[in-house]
């Protein structure tokens, strides 16, 4: 099954923050487990690097946009490796295609009748990119930007009739009730298009902002970002050339199948804007747009001015990349903001991966190497109830719970480990009794353990899967190898360094 799934796209103009990390790590998460099942995945991001706010840090640095971009883009592009991403592709709007790409949508929706010339005034926060109405604003600030000073934009630019699709929006909504997750969202996004759309401003004048996709047939006009950037989703498939590649991951209209991954603050541009140009464009709309919180920084939001600003670099740096990207899964809820704390972190490291994880593989590696030769003994039963956990895990990565993916691999390592203390099986040895039967079950609750991690902390689930002896290249699908494929009888098991030391 083809599988197509993207982030946002950043701009260039601030570095990488923990944000955006939860947000690609959120996809990523996705991504590895719809290869697990054995999909065809086609993962992307990038950056965004036109718009005011990338011309006027080009500007301050003295330096051409186009430099500064090139700069810039290397610092996102290395999350690859840092949050170990699973072979993402990464566009940038400033790449050629993608501006041929541009030009071509917007040529459609020209064709269609939904781009035209007009003269406004409009409140414009340049750190949204995005034209404020008084209704949005508090005390006469943007809430999201509340620091910058609202501009007055007053000129001739063209403009998307957005306000033509808002019954084609709502009708896509009716009859897709799984659009947009979680659901509040999709009810905010369906009140914001029930109370009437205002068409908005899709060019810039060259002459006061030059840094932009030139507009096709109008060299004084640039396009307005937003309208750029939000095209990477098909440009990135090579469209408009490789029209087999997009049907088979964009999907069509009859069976979309683009999935996106965004924050709270993008609701509209990705699920109300984005949509409308894909109608206009004749191209088919999104299958779903999963929407994520915030992350605020010991209770409050984060700022340079503030100076609570978490950096991915230094916290990976500190911590390893699983110990990060367990928390930002498991201990912050995927629906709503969630605080990042060092205090908080340690914690939960401590309890969930040094006490939990971690303390239960070394149990069962070292019982395995004292009392079986350091070999997988005669299968047994099943005592776990794991196809009931495999049910329960697939059910929360299907509505994108993280939280609840995490609590679920918790319980069984609680219940492993409860079985531990409860049987005593080093008792049990020194009495001469027969514990083979037990540690089979205990190595193969370790082994589920270890593949129900894999698309939370590849690393670390690889090490156990290795310890256990079993062949990574031989787990083709989930669906064949997580309940039904047992551990080899006899095969060489080894303890290995810890994985998570105490800090």
């Amino acid at each position: 099954m083809k599988f197509y799934i993207t982030t946002t796209l950043p701009y260039v103009n601030a570095s990488p923050h923990i944000g955006f990390a939860l947000e690609i790590i959120q996809a990523d998460a996705i991504v590895r487990y719809r290869r697990l099942l054995g999909d065809d995945v086609f993962y992307n991001t990038g950056t965004d690097e036109h718009g005011l706010k990338v011309y006027r840090k080009a500007e301050e640095l003295k330096t051409d946009a186009q430099s500064y971009c090139d700069d810039c883009a290397l610092r996102f592009k290395e999350l690859k490796d840092l949050l170990n991403l699973d072979n993402p592709t990464f566009i940038r709007t400033t790449d050629e295609n993608h501006i041929k790409a541009a030009q071509t949508f917007w040529q459609k929706c020209l064709d269609n009748g939904d781009i035209y010339k007009k003269n406004y005034s409009v409140k414009y926060c340049v750190g949204c990119e995005l034209e404020k109405t008084e209704s949005e604003l508090v005390d006469g600030k943007c809430p999201v930007h509340p620091s910058q000073e609202l501009e007055l934009i007053s000129e001739e630019n063209y403009f998307f009739k957005f306000s033509k699709y808002q019954k084609p929006l709502l009708d896509y909504y009716k009859k897709n009730p799984d659009f947009v997750v979680p659901n509040h969202r999709f009810n905010e996004i369906k009140e914001f298009v029930k109370r009437g759309l205002e068409d908005f401003s899709i060019s810039r004048i060259k002459e006061k902002m030059p840094w932009g996709v030139p507009v096709p047939g109008d060299n004084d006009h640039v396009m307005y970002v937003w309208f750029d950037a939000l095209v990477n989703y098909v440009s990135t498939l090579g469209w408009p050339e490789d029209e087999k590649k997009f049907k088979e991951f964009w999907g069509t209209k009859e069976k979309p199948n683009a999935v996106q991954v965004a924050g709270k603050d993008n609701l509209r541009q990705q699920s109300a804007m984005w949509q409308a140009m894909l109608l206009s464009a004749d191209l088919p709309l999104s299958k779903q747009i999963f929407i994520h919180g915030f992350i605020t920084s010991e209770g409050k939001k984060m700022s340079k001015s503030e100076g609570n600003v978490v950096d991915p670099y230094e916290i990976v740096k500190k911590y390893g990349v699983d110990a990060v990207r367990y928390y930002l899964l498991g201990a912050l809820p995927p629906y709503e903001d969630g605080d990042f704390s060092g205090s908080r972190f340690e914690e939960f490291y401590t309890a969930h991966l040094a006490n939990g994880v971690g303390n239960l593989t070394s149990r069962i590696l070292t019982m395995l190497e004292k009392y079986s030769d350091s070999l997988v003994p005669e299968t047994a039963e099943d005592i776990f109830d794991t196809q009931k956990f495999w049910k329960n895990y697939d059910k929360a990565f299907g509505e994108y719970k993280f939280d609840e993916i995490i609590k679920l691999i918790q319980e069984l390592v609680g219940k492993c480990d409860e079985k531990i203390s409860e049987s005593k099986p080093w008792e049990k040895a020194n009495a001469g009794e027969d514990i083979s039967g037990l540690l089979y079950q205990l190595a193969e609750c370790l082994r589920h353990i270890a593949l129900s991690l894999l698309p939370i902390i590849p690393g670390s689930a690889k090490k156990i899967l290795e310890n256990l002896d079993i062949d990574l290249s031989s787990i083709k699908s989930l669906d064949n190898e997580r309940v039904w494929t047992k551990l080899s009888v006899g095969a060489r098991v080894t303890k290995g360094d810890a994985l998570f030391p105490r800090l």
